[in-house]
């Protein structure tokens, strides 16, 4: 029954992947690429060598991420790193199939739109099967994995910002950074509603009677710490302990995954927390 089941949630997740790949592919190609738009990372990158060198966005895409893989390896997880290979190598193979059709828009406000919509809409079903495409999201967990307590989400935002400029300069043309920037601000929010409103931290309150089990393998797989609550079941009347969890966006997918996969009867409540302070997370 396990072997079963660990072979369709390998299924679902590298369908996921791909398909993620797909939709992501379809906002580059068919909305960015052809109105010279960046979505920051890898792929705002390949925008510049696209128009410049005259090089496959694909190909652009895959050679720019080959050193992020190297340094991958030994840093995140067996499954994670072929998942974002396979999400990789499937974006770039859709980019470049894609491009060889029409536009949808040479409008750039409309494409901002609908390629930060679809951008956001293929990022978030990445983020739900523990996948990625290389890129912004693939540094963040090696950044993670070096140092636990980095700001990957600022570090993020900063490097975008970077290639959007740098879209701007080598195109000559403002108003991509302006668009550009419209389409990355859309992407983001598209994921936190997709995400069911996740902001940047979720508090995970667990009632399990297997919670050392839960919180030890959160520490191991996730790297968070828990807390544990002594609390009263009053309809039980019985002690019960309750785990408290501050988890990111990028974590609350695969918390889930461990909390259920331990423990099908466990009672889980998700809520938003507008703030986090400490290891981590943000320090002040």
């Amino acid at each position: 029954m396990n072997f079963k089941g660990n072979i369709k949630n390998i299924i679902i997740e590298i369908s996921g992947t791909i398909l993620g790949a797909f939709i992501i592919a379809i906002a580059v190609s068919l909305f960015l690429l052809p109105n010279k738009l960046s979505s920051g990372g890898v792929a705002g990158i390949a925008t510049i060598t696209y128009y410049l060198l005259n090089m496959s966005m694909g190909i652009s895409m895959l050679l720019i991420n080959i050193p992020l893989f190297l340094m991958s390896i030994w840093k995140v997880g067996k499954t994670f790193f072929v998942k974002s290979v396979i999400g990789t190598i499937s974006l770039s193979i859709f980019t470049d199939i894609l491009d060889k059709l029409t536009p949808l828009t040479h409008d750039k406000f409309l494409a901002c739109i609908y390629g930060g919509i679809l951008m956001g809409v293929g990022t978030a079903i990445l983020l739900k099967v523990n996948s990625s495409t290389g890129g912004s999201d693939l540094a963040s967990y090696i950044a993670k994995a070096y140092k636990p307590t980095v700001k990957v989400g600022e570090i993020i935002a900063i490097l975008d910002i970077i290639i959007v400029v740098l879209n701007m300069i080598f195109l000559k043309e403002i108003e991509i950074g302006l668009y550009s920037a419209i389409a990355i601000y859309i992407m983001g929010k598209i994921i936190d509603i997709l995400f069911e409103g996740i902001y940047f931290t979720k508090l995970i309150y667990i009632v399990s009677e297997k919670s050392e089990e839960i919180a030890k393998e959160i520490g191991k797989n996730i790297g968070r710490g828990t807390t544990g609550i002594y609390g009263k079941g009053m309809y039980t009347n019985k002690d019960k302990l309750i785990l408290m969890c501050a988890v990111t966006r990028k974590d609350i997918a695969k918390a889930i995954q461990i909390i259920r996969k331990i423990d099908k009867k466990s009672f889980v409540i998700i809520t938003n927390s507008r703030e986090v302070l400490g290891l981590g997370f943000k320090n002040e």
